[in-house]
Order: C-alpha cells, then sequence, then structure tokens
C-alpha cells in the first residue's frame, strides 16, 4: 500500500465520520472542510490526493466515498481512537471531554499487536465514552437503537447512551447538568416557542434544555 500521511489518514477519517452521520451517503466536500477546519481548496486538492490512491472515488459535485480499501483504514483508524479514548477515561481517569485530542495522537501508533492486546486489556468495549460504536478487528459495529432526546414526547423516559457533538464546551456543559451517559430523563414538558423541553433528570432535578442540546444527545427509549 501507499504510504499514508497522518493528515491523510486525518481526512479519511474525517470523511469515514460524516458518511456515519449522514448514513452512508456521498460526503460533500463542505462538510469535509468543516470538520477539518480547512478552505474548499484544500480539501479539493487533498481528494484529489486520495482519489489517485485509490483511498477514495471523488466526483466534482457528486460527493466523496471511501472505496474499499480507504475504508478499510478509515475503520482501523476510528478503532484505535475510540479503544484510546475508553483506555484514557476508565484506566488514565481523564475526563470525556479531555480525550479527544490526546487520542488523535495515539491513533496514528501503527502497531496492529498493540490495538489488539489494548482492546483485550480493556475487555473489548462496544462503545467509546461518548457513545460511539468501537469496530472490532474485522471492522464490525455493534449498532443499537437510539434517537435524539428532541424525537421524545412529553412524558416519555430515555437512558442517555451517547453525544453527537463532541465539543469540549458541550460536554463540560452536559457536566454541569450531570448529564452523562446512563443518565435517565425524562421529558416533563416541550415549549412550542423555540422547541425547548423540561426534562427531569434521574426522575428528581429539573432542567430546560435547548432544542440543539436536545438534537446532539442520543437516549434509548424506555
Amino acid at each position: 500500500m501507499d504510504n499514508i500521511s497522518h493528515t491523510e489518514e486525518n481526512y479519511l477519517k474525517a470523511i469515514f465520520k460524516i458518511a456515519e452521520k449522514e448514513e452512508g451517503r456521498p460526503v460533500n466536500t463542505n462538510a469535509i472542510s468543516t470538520e477539518m477546519k480547512t478552505t474548499a481548496a484544500s480539501v479539493t486538492d487533498m481528494l484529489n490526493r486520495l482519489s489517485k490512491k485509490e483511498l477514495i472515488h471523488y466526483e466534482k459535485y457528486k460527493g466523496v466515498t471511501l472505496t474499499i480499501k480507504g475504508g478499510r483504514l478509515a475503520t482501523l483508524l476510528v478503532r484505535k481512537h475510540r479503544l484510546w479514548e475508553v483506555f484514557l477515561v476508565e484506566k488514565l481517569h481523564f475526563s470525556w471531554d479531555e480525550v479527544h485530542d490526546m487520542a488523535e495522537e495515539l491513533e496514528h501508533i501503527q502497531s496492529e499487536e498493540l490495538v489488539e492486546r489494548l482492546d483485550d486489556y480493556l475487555g473489548r468495549p462496544k462503545f467509546d465514552p461518548h457513545g460511539d460504536p468501537i469496530p472490532d478487528a474485522e471492522g464490525n459495529f455493534t449498532f443499537r437503537k437510539q434517537a435524539p432526546l428532541a424525537d421524545l414526547h412529553q412524558g416519555e423516559k430515555g437512558i442517555v447512551v451517547g453525544v453527537q457533538d463532541h465539543s469540549t464546551a458541550f460536554l463540560q456543559y452536559l457536566d454541569r447538568l450531570q448529564l452523562s451517559l446512563g443518565a435517565q430523563v425524562t421529558v416533563v414538558e416541550r415549549f412550542d416557542y423555540d422547541e425547548s423541553m423540561k426534562i427531569a433528570l434521574n426522575g428528581d432535578k429539573e432542567h430546560i434544555v435547548s432544542k440543539k442540546v436536545s438534537q446532539n444527545l442520543f437516549v434509548q427509549k424506555q
């Protein structure tokens, strides 16, 4: 296989993550530009490079998809990233808002044996600290039925199982509300004016959460 730079790996992972949210539809260059925090021109240049290496299918104005080779590489990067996040949170006791950048560095370690030993050491976790599924060594994911909190109706309950927004600001905000993974939420009231909602947390504390927050929290309905 061609040598792949860390930057190229980061682009493949970005395309993978966007496609994950878009349920496999072709990824547009604007979304990649936003994810990578770079210009459209830089994205186009990189996509041409990745296309020449047969890691993506790219047609201008039609979007980007990963090839089989590109998909395998991206899946391995996601696997490493999410396993390292579990390690950093569970074993080194970092908080969930601290681990993304460290895992970004660690995911580029190439040793497959290290990855397999890490997976075994952690007890082969299925999900990372943000609730994202961790692919196994064959690239298979464990999927579960989940929905945004915004989809729950008044009186319905759910368990928080994941977040869409991984930003430090959002995760710290959730910590202040004690809206961590595993928390039980009940929709007490919905407000038509701004689509915010009042929720009861673990059957006790009540909070008003905005539409943006409810769209970025995944729950399993009870």
